[in-house]
């Protein structure tokens, strides 16, 4: 077994301190209008309501077209923030990971959940007046990078729009829930999704996807809100070239690669970022990785172009206008996917419209909105795969050392695969001139797999996953415990330094939100939704969600009062891949639920239901080392991602070491070969696998059973 790259790795980096059609639930058109005191006809949102952000709503994913996540109210605020609580909480009807913000208008609340639902409640006290499901077949999961999630909705015009986790862009009568019209909008539905929220851009809607670990080519598009009918398609790297490129910059993008790239799609998915700049009539957005992570088996060289980068194309037409590289020869998943945020910014004196970036590969960029231009980056987090960035063009240094695929040693990079700054939305300030983001300092180990082959099925990433899981050892997994922790940064952007930094005791915390109330919104691992003050930093306020929060809270006024909403809801990549490490919050289970708080308010939630105790009661070991770790190797390939690294599960999928299948050879087959539990999202992986190499996992899940439940037992006696 190769436990000991993990252990000898994590030891270094403590030791230095340092990865279908819904139904509508109600007659809703004329509902709505009772409860809102209104006329039946819904007033629907324009492209110029957006521009407008009026405080009292919140129109848009980040409120505002420049994605600020800033609300100009103040009702709540650092002095009454003290007498704030539960005004209403919705329990929700899937139990994966929710990583949506809602939107506000006219009253009534609307939110997307896991499984790509949406739900429209009476924002003044949780009465849900319809809901739909678009009934995402379960088997997709197995192209699901990271759980059942999706970002939020749009609305534009009377509609609901969402991307559904399956690829289909659909619009929904706002009033009523029903369907308007549903398109597929994505290549195909086997190496594709879609988790971000969409955006509304001069009457269109834009959407990206996901799939950078599959074998996807990236793009962005814009349809007709009103019929669904594509206007533009923008590539983000190139194809076939024997097929042509459809543009100069899929001509000029080629040469910055080598290689078959384009057998495996290339990556650089654009699954999240998207901003609408009107000043300069661009859509900026962020770039996924380039696939797969190791570039030696398709023998890919070169910076990779537009993987991990922010573009721009101009909105109207689709057209390129121009693209700042972040990370070249990306092989870390360090995803340029981050909320972009643009501002106006006093810089050495002069005003700057400029794009905040702070992307997964550690650093906050400034970049000129109209031009490109590199203005400036300083890195937010420690970090080790560059050793400087040029204070002119803002290109990195590559450590020599980070590139793992050429010196063939294991790699431990800060920051890691989850990145310092993942999607969980980042807010800035216009009252304290700071970027408020969540931050994750927590390394990742990363060893090629040299024999790697792409296949049909699984995550198509070229590590080995075997060589870097976690080793059966108390003090190794401790340590990495310890590094792997996470923080609020308020970063001053002007002078791009940090202001204040609350550290918290693990990573994967909540999306943020920032008011002129001198307020920071933010919900953590730990369970609990914190504010904090906005000029400094000090913990003024907090709420026990009894799960742990990932989403972005979003504020909005009805009548005078003002309200504050987040959902809850432990999940993502975290939770389903990082084993142990996934367990170090609090509150690192899943109750999904819409909180919303008012001042004065005094709700209560239900008490936390008592969880099962698991025990490991595992048959005896059996197999042979080299069968135990073919067995690991396959596990890490094709069942890590959901399973968790070296068998340890999270809270959302079937930690296997507890499970009867692996008692019985007959009923593992049946379920990794035979597909037996396809509709819960366990299809068949009988293309890539034998039955040999079934029952090569078996063995491996039965050992590392028998080693943990040494391992616990080692621990009582320890006490």
């Amino acid at each position: 077994m190769k436990g000991n790259v993990r252990a000898n790795l994590f030891s270094r980096l403590s030791t230095r301190g340092r990865f279908g059609t819904g139904a509508a639930v109600a007659s809703a058109a004329a509902l709505i209008a009772l409860q809102l005191g209104g006329s039946a006809a819904i007033a629907g949102v324009s492209s110029a309501d957006i521009a407008a952000s009026p405080a009292e709503e919140w129109l848009s994913y980040g409120r505002d077209y420049g994605e600020q996540r800033f609300s100009p109210l103040a009702q709540i605020n650092a002095g009454t923030v003290s007498g704030m609580g539960l005004a209403w909480s919705a329990d929700l009807d899937t139990a994966r990971g929710q990583e949506a913000t809602p939107l506000v208008h006219n009253g009534v609340l609307y939110v997307s959940t896991a499984w790509s639902m949406v739900k429209a409640y009476d924002a003044t006290n949780g009465k849900l007046l319809w809901s739909y499901d678009p009934k995402v077949p379960r088997e997709t999961l197995v192209r699901t990078c990271c759980d059942a999630v999706n970002r939020g909705v749009a609305l534009y015009d009377n509609k609901v729009y969402v991307g559904t986790l399956d690829g289909r862009l659909v619009a929904l009568n706002a009033a009523t829930g029903k369907v308007t019209w549903s398109i597929v909008a994505v290549p195909n539905q086997h190496d594709y999704t879609i988790t971000g929220a969409p955006r509304i851009v001069k009457g269109r809607v834009v959407i990206g996807e996901s799939g950078s670990e599959y074998r996807a080519r990236g793009y962005l598009a814009a349809y007709d809100a009103a019929t669904g009918k594509l206007a533009w398609k923008f590539h983000t790297v190139p194809g076939d070239p024997k097929k042509g490129y459809e543009n100069k910059a899929m001509s000029a993008a080629a040469k910055t690669w080598a290689g078959k790239w384009w057998t495996m799609g290339g990556g650089g998915t654009v699954w999240d970022s998207i901003t609408y700049d009107p000043k300069t009539n661009l859509i900026l957005f962020g770039t996924g990785n380039a696939e797969p992570w190791n570039p030696g088996p398709m023998g890919r060289k070169g910076s990779n172009l537009f993987t991990a980068s922010v573009v721009a194309v101009h909105a109207d037409t689709g057209a390129y206008a121009w693209h700042f590289q972040e990370t070249p020869e990306d092989r870390w998943d360090f995803d340029s996917d981050a909320q972009i945020t643009v501002a106006d910014v006093m810089i050495d004196g002069q005003a700057r419209h400029v794009a905040i970036h702070a992307p997964k590969n550690g650093h906050v960029y400034l970049l000129d909105v109209k031009t490109g231009k590199f203005v400036s980056a300083k890195a937010f987090v420690p970090v080790n795969w560059t050793t400087g960035i040029d204070p002119v063009t803002g290109q990195p240094t590559l450590n020599p050392d980070a590139r793992y695929d050429k010196t063939g040693k294991a790699w431990l990079s800060m920051p890691g695969a989850i990145g310092a700054h993942s999607w969980q939305p980042q807010s800035y300030s216009q009252a304290t001139g700071y970027l408020y983001i969540p931050a994750n300092i927590a390394g990742f180990p990363y060893v090629a797999d040299k024999g790697w082959k792409p296949t049909e099925i699984g995550f198509q990433t070229g590590m080995d996953s075997a060589a870097t899981a976690m080793p059966a050892n108390l003090q190794v997994r401790e340590g990495a415990k310890a590094a792997s922790v996470g923080a609020l940064i308020a970063w001053d952007v002007a002078h791009q330094k940090q202001a204040w930094k609350v550290d918290l005791p693990s990573p994967w915390n909540g999306g943020v939100l920032s008011t002129a109330g001198n307020l920071v919104f933010q919900g953590n691992a730990e369970g609990n939704f914190v504010a904090y003050s906005a000029d400094k930093g000090e913990k003024l306020w907090s709420f026990p969600t009894q799960t742990g929060v990932i989403a972005a809270p979003m504020t909005y006024s009805i009548r005078g009062v003002q309200y504050v909403a987040v959902l809850a809801g432990w999940g993502g990549v975290w939770d389903v891949a990082a084993g142990i490490l996934a367990k170090k919050g609090a509150a690192t289970h899943n109750i999904s639920r819409l909180l919303v708080f008012k001042l004065g308010a005094s709700g209560q939630l239900p008490a936390i239901p008592e969880p099962a105790k698991m025990v490991l009661d595992p048959p005896a070991n059996f197999g042979t080392p080299q069968q135990i770790a073919a067995g690991a190797g396959h596990f890490g390939r094709y069942c890590s991602v959901c399973h968790g690294d070296a068998a340890i599960s999270g809270d959302l999928n079937p930690d296997l070491r507890h499970s009867g299948v692996i008692a019985s050879a007959a009923a593992l087959r049946a379920v990794v070969l035979g597909g037996q539990l396809h509709t819960l999202g366990m299809v068949s992986f009988k293309s890539a696998l034998t039955a040999a190499d079934a029952e090569a996992i078996r063995a491996y899940l039965v050992h590392r059973a028998n080693e943990d439940k040494a391992l616990e037992a080692k621990a009582v006696a320890s006490n």
